[in-house]
């Protein structure tokens, strides 16, 4: 299916917010889409991102995996390991993940590129984390 044709979603997997961005059909351009929030020590918020898959018919979703800075997984990778298998799970769409470092760093710098500042932005930012995953995605696979 990670061929297959069609939209790709990106999913950056966070404790209070979960940023998603899409791809377009012909998986040239990844655009942020929305954050989906959740409360503290709750589980993931499926019935959220299913309004989202329900919309946009993804054939492949990508989620963010949060590395150490040596490359290894710890219990953030554990905890978006364990949401790609829920989301599996519960859609049959293929997961796969992406090392997600440094992406929430860029999408700060993209901000600030655009002349503006990241304080009271943070969904905008989550958003633009999971584009920023979506697009190493596409860059792994050329």
């Amino acid at each position: 299916m990670a061929n297959a044709p069609g939209r790709v979603l990106a999913i950056d997997v966070g404790d209070k917010r979960i940023g998603l961005a899409v791809s377009d059909p012909t998986r040239t351009v990844a655009e942020p889409l929305t954050t989906l929030t959740r409360r503290a020590g709750k589980r993931f918020p499926m019935n959220q991102l299913r309004r989202y898959l329900d919309e946009y018919h993804p054939v492949h979703i990508v989620i963010g995996l949060p590395l150490t800075p040596d490359g290894d997984e710890g219990p953030r990778s554990a905890e978006a390991r364990r949401v790609g298998a829920l989301i599996a799970a519960k859609t049959g769409i293929e997961i796969s993940f992406v090392d997600e470092r440094m992406s929430t760093s860029h999408a700060h710098g993209a901000i600030r590129d655009l002349g503006g500042g990241t304080r009271g932005r943070k969904a905008e930012v989550d958003q633009l984390a999971a584009s920023v995953i979506l697009q190493r995605y596409f860059e792994q696979r050329r």
